[in-house]
C-alpha cells in the first residue's frame, strides 16, 4: 500500500507518449464527477459560512484532482488505459450512412414494439374492466 501512496506523490508521467487520449478522457471524467460532488457538498455547507462553503470544497477539489491525475499515471492503471486505447484503434467504426441506417432500424423496431405492447395493454385492460368487471 505504501508504493501506491509513493506513486501519488510523484510528479512524473508514466509512458508519456502512450495512451494519451484515453488517459486524458479518463482524467476528465473523474475530475467532472469529483467537481460535481464537491459542488453538492458546497451547497450543503452554505449555512456554515463562506470559509466552509468554498474553502473546504476548494481544497478537496485540488487534492482530488491531483489524486485523479496521479491515478491515471499509476503504472498498472496507465498500462490498462494504454491497452484500451490500442484496442480502440483496432475497432472498425461504421460510416455515417451505416450509423444512420442502423439507428433507424433500432428506432423503428422500438416504436413497433411499443405499439404492440400498447395494444396488448389496451386489450387486457378492456377484458378486465368491461368483460370480467374485475377492475
Amino acid at each position: 500500500m505504501s508504493a501506491f501512496f509513493q506513486e501519488l506523490l510523484r510528479a512524473g508521467i508514466y509512458k508519456r507518449s502512450q495512451g494519451r487520449i484515453c488517459r486524458q478522457v479518463t482524467f476528465a471524467a473523474i475530475a467532472i464527477v469529483l467537481a460535481l460532488g464537491l459542488f453538492a457538498l458546497s451547497e450543503t455547507l452554505v449555512t456554515r459560512g463562506p470559509t466552509w462553503q468554498y474553502g473546504l470544497p476548494g481544497l478537496l477539489l485540488f487534492v482530488s484532482w491531483w489524486a485523479a491525475y496521479r491515478l491515471v499515471n499509476v503504472p498498472a492503471f496507465a498500462d490498462f488505459l494504454i491497452a484500451v486505447e490500442a484496442e480502440m484503434n483496432k475497432v472498425s467504426w461504421p460510416s455515417r450512412h451505416e450509423l444512420i441506417r442502423g439507428s433507424m432500424v433500432v428506432l423503428i423496431t422500438i416504436i413497433f414494439l411499443a405499439i404492440i405492447l400498447f395494444g396488448f395493454d389496451y386489450l387486457w385492460g378492456f377484458i378486465f374492466t368491461k368483460v370480467l368487471r374485475i377492475m
